[in-house]
């Protein structure tokens, strides 16, 4: 790992392709950088605010974005795999789709009102993340943990949540129409309704 960049501005930066590889960087702003195709492995971005920035076709593995914000940010067909985004927030119409994640811990996330249609999340671990008034429909989130997460007012129809944790989930206030879950998951959700399985 390279030393840290503490508190730098990048402003209108093209990295476009850039291999952002064993980087550290802590408290920086990115402003309208292009990391289209960008790849960053092993990357550390610690409370990092990114705004206006292109991740278009980026790819991420075992990075880590801690506690950062992203604002007006587009990641359209970005693929992270293994990394951790704990605590950072995705505001102001950030472009997620279509997302795909693979793995790695995004808890404490905050995707409030998040346009997620048609994206692909497997095996990530989302404890306590704030799903509230997401847009899931036709999303992939299989083998996801989301003990804990908000999700009231999140849209689930048609998409695939099996195996993944709904001991939060209260269907009163979610819809999940055409949702695909397992016969197990449907027992979770009839007892949070208050029914009896015999």
């Amino acid at each position: 790992m390279t030393a840290a960049v503490e508190n730098e501005t990048f402003l209108d930066e093209d990295w476009c392709g850039e291999q952002l590889v064993e980087r550290a960087y802590t408290g920086c702003t990115f402003a309208q950088v292009d990391l289209t195709e960008a790849v960053t492995r092993g990357a550390v971005f610690t409370e990092c605010g990114f705004a206006n920035v292109q991740f278009n076709a980026s790819r991420h593995v075992d990075s880590a974005f801690l506690r950062c914000t992203f604002q007006r940010c587009n990641f359209f067909d970005a693929e992270f795999t293994g990394c951790k985004l704990v605590g950072s927030t995705f505001t102001e119409s950030v472009a997620l789709r279509p997302l795909r994640v693979s793995g790695g811990d995004w808890s404490f996330v905050g995707l409030r009102e998040a346009d997620l249609r048609g994206a692909r999340l497997t095996g990530v671990r989302m404890r306590e993340a704030d799903l509230t008034g997401a847009d899931c429909s036709e999303a992939v989130l299989t083998e996801v943990d989301l003990s804990g997460a908000q999700l009231r007012g999140a849209r689930f129809d048609r998409g695939d949540l099996r195996g993944s944790d709904l001991t939060a989930l209260d269907p009163a206030t979610a819809s999940l129409t055409g949702a695909i879950i397992t016969a197990e998951q449907a027992v979770v959700i009839a007892q949070s309704l208050g029914m009896q399985i015999r």
